[in-house]
């Protein structure tokens, strides 16, 4: 029986997973649910999975749940403590963290310290101060498995390599090839700066949540995922290439220092890498369609245009310069893409958003302490909040 955590639950990364397990069936137990405020689904899922816990970050939605729960399932109070307890907790075998932004950073680190296998889908911890944490998990014995499908191909295509240390099997790739769909504006005619939020949210080819489906539009989303990249195998920035493949059928690619290149193929569906995840290091029949070579047509590659989408260059920038920068970075982001869904600023002004946060920002050199990962980022929201404004 694999007992597993849950948080994040009734967001795109948490509905894809709870299906999964839902297919999986015996052998596979939901124990713990974690949502924001959205106590309707988190009811039902309760009702299906009858959970040890559930707790809601929202006060005012975890006083509607309150008293409606089936027997024997715990509601837990808000706030972090409650994600953390569940996270470390000796029965939990593995934490899914689907939380959006910089709220899974304390439940990350207390499942990585308590010695956990964590399925994540909360790629900004990893983007704050991503070399930290594998140090952790070397030093605690925690694995992370990575979610996004970008960052599971390559995980997949390390599969078995020195006996499953990825980031020593890393020592022998020469190139990793990062795809990207392009999103909804590759080839857009209009003017940018006039994108509404409605039109930024239809992504051709994936269905997320909105905060990532903003950075997949701006191609931020991209730029982390190298960052993620970089941290969680040991690469250097001149080993990630990011690609344009607008079909999304080859999530990412690994060149190894033979020039052998393995590639992880599969349909557009979440589903794939959550199930891969849960069940790893063993593979089950997934619910995702099999994909099909004949019916494919043709595969197409580009380079990603840095003026069209400058997200994906200031992303780059804030690694190259080291230190907090990426931890400052992401939490402008976080801000920005809010201020954008609000109607609060154009699509355009996220990047430069982004920008006049680094610009302004300390953040000096190497790797970053966790510590200092925090800091930068509650300093960063607030220069973000400034720019915002001013736009």
């Amino acid at each position: 029986m694999k007992r597993i955590v849950l948080l994040g639950s009734t967001g795109s990364i948490g509905v894809s997973a709870a299906d999964v397990v839902r297919g999986l069936g015996e052998g596979y137990e939901l124990i713990g649910l974690a949502a924001n405020s959205h106590d309707a689904l988190v009811l039902a899922q309760a009702a299906e999975f009858k959970p040890r816990w559930v707790t809601l970050a929202d006060p005012a939605a975890s006083a509607r749940l309150a008293g409606r729960l089936p027997p024997g399932v715990k509601l837990l109070p808000p706030g972090a403590a409650s994600l953390v307890e569940m996270a470390c907790h000796p029965d939990t075998d593995l934490v899914v963290s689907g939380l959006v932004g910089a709220a899974g950073f304390e439940p990350l680190m207390a499942a990585v310290r308590a010695g956990k296998t964590i399925a994540l889908a909360n790629k900004e911890p990893m983007v704050m101060a991503g070399a930290a944490i594998m140090e952790q998990c070397v030093k605690h014995g925690a694995k992370i498995i990575p979610v996004d499908s970008e960052p599971s191909a390559v995980f997949q295509c390390l599969e078995g390599a020195d006996d499953g240390d990825y980031r020593a099997a890393a020592r022998a790739i020469a190139r990793v090839f990062l795809t990207a769909s392009g999103g909804p504006f590759l080839n857009y005619k209009g003017k940018l700066d006039e994108v509404t939020p409605a039109q930024a949210l239809k992504h051709p080819r994936w269905k997320m949540g909105p905060k990532i489906t903003i950075d997949s539009a701006t191609l931020m989303n991209k730029g982390f995922e190298a960052i993620e990249l970089m941290n969680m195998f040991g690469l250097r920035r001149e080993q990630v290439r990011t690609v344009i493949h607008p079909q999304s059928v080859i999530h990412s690619a690994v060149e190894y220092e033979d020039s052998s290149v393995l590639a992880q193929l599969s349909l557009p569906d979440m589903r794939l890498p959550i199930q891969y995840a849960i069940t790893w290091p063993g593979r089950r029949k997934s619910p995702v369609a099999p994909l099909n070579l004949f019916e494919l047509g043709r595969l197409e590659f580009f380079e990603p245009d840095f003026s069209r989408f400058p997200c994906l260059a200031l992303a780059e920038e804030s690694y190259r310069r080291g230190g907090t920068y990426p931890a400052a970075a992401s939490a402008a982001d976080e801000v920005a893409v809010d201020a954008f869904l609000k109607g609060r600023l154009k699509f355009t002004g996220i990047a430069g958003v982004v920008e006049y946060v680094l610009n302004r920002h300390d953040g000096g050199s190497g790797s970053p302490s966790l510590d200092a990962a925090v800091n930068a980022d509650e300093a960063a929201r607030r220069l973000a909040g400034e720019a915002v404004s001013a736009a």
